[in-house]
């Protein structure tokens, strides 16, 4: 009997960024890379539509993490990454947004490299600037915004960004991700500033059927984002750029009519 070796897959791995949710919205290198690969480990906010791109024989893995549900660990997510490509060949790690902003990217490639496995990165649409983009909200605009901020709203220890303190300070359109939650306590920020007629944005699941706006005010953001039943995931855009969407405009007219009055 003569017997076949089949020669093991050498590993690698292949950082995809996702996008901010319509499956359309991947780059074609991130879709590519899927076809090829022959393990999947996709995050919670990924659309599970964009699995579609990947061989029906590839093995998919969600190692998502969300507040409220089970999730694995970062170390945990690191292991499962090396381990398969060890064992299976090529890895997709697959990764809303884009893999290094806010998505940890750099420490699952510095883990990998310690394996000596070979990892590719393919970039993602971020979310901070797509998602008001397919809003019509541009994060810059002559005579509006000459730059832009994108920060998280909670840290890893629960508590605001240092970092949203210097950016309500600032002229800059300022993006927060992960910070509905902590919604009342950055609009406190904006009106310590003196901000509290600031334009303001928050968007829902952005790019997908669930999608979500709410558009006010930093002073009444908190009441239209209850009203109009605004969840996570979402994004907030403060900046005189959300002036420009159409649904400002009401907000303006009652501004003006209240200065003639006066």
């Amino acid at each position: 009997m003569i017997t076949q070796h089949i020669k093991p897959k050498e590993p690698r791995i292949t950082l995809v960024g996702a996008g901010p949710g319509d499956p359309e919205l991947i780059t074609m290198r991130g879709a590519n890379a899927l076809k090829s690969a022959d393990v999947v480990l996709y995050d919670a906010l990924v659309n599970e539509g964009i699995l579609d791109y990947a061989s029906p024989d590839a093995i998919k893995v969600y190692v998502g993490k969300r507040s409220g549900e089970h999730s694995y660990a970062q170390d945990a997510i690191n292991k499962l990454m090396v381990d398969y490509a060890i064992n299976y060949g090529h890895v997709v790690r697959l990764k809303g947004g884009d893999p290094f902003v806010f998505g940890r990217g750099y420490e699952e490639l510095d883990f990998a490299a310690g394996y000596s496995i070979p990892v590719t990165v393919v970039p993602g649409l971020s979310s901070s600037i797509s998602v008001p983009g397919l809003q019509q909200i541009p994060v810059t605009h002559r005579g509006l915004s000459e730059s832009f901020w994108v920060v998280t709203g909670t840290t890893t220890s629960g508590k605001i960004s240092n970092d949203l303190y210097e950016a309500a300070r600032s002229k800059a359109t300022v993006v927060v991700l992960m910070g509905l939650g902590k919604l009342k306590e950055i609009v406190k920020l904006f009106q310590n500033e003196g901000k509290g007629l600031l334009p303001v944005a928050a968007i829902q699941s952005g790019s997908t059927e669930n999608e979500k706006l709410a558009i006010g005010i930093v002073d009444t953001i908190v009441e239209v984002v209850e009203e109009r039943g605004i969840e996570a995931p979402a994004l907030l855009v403060f900046g005189e750029v959300v002036s420009l969407h159409p649904s400002f405009q009401p907000i303006r007219e009652f501004f003006n009519a209240l200065k003639e009055e006066q």
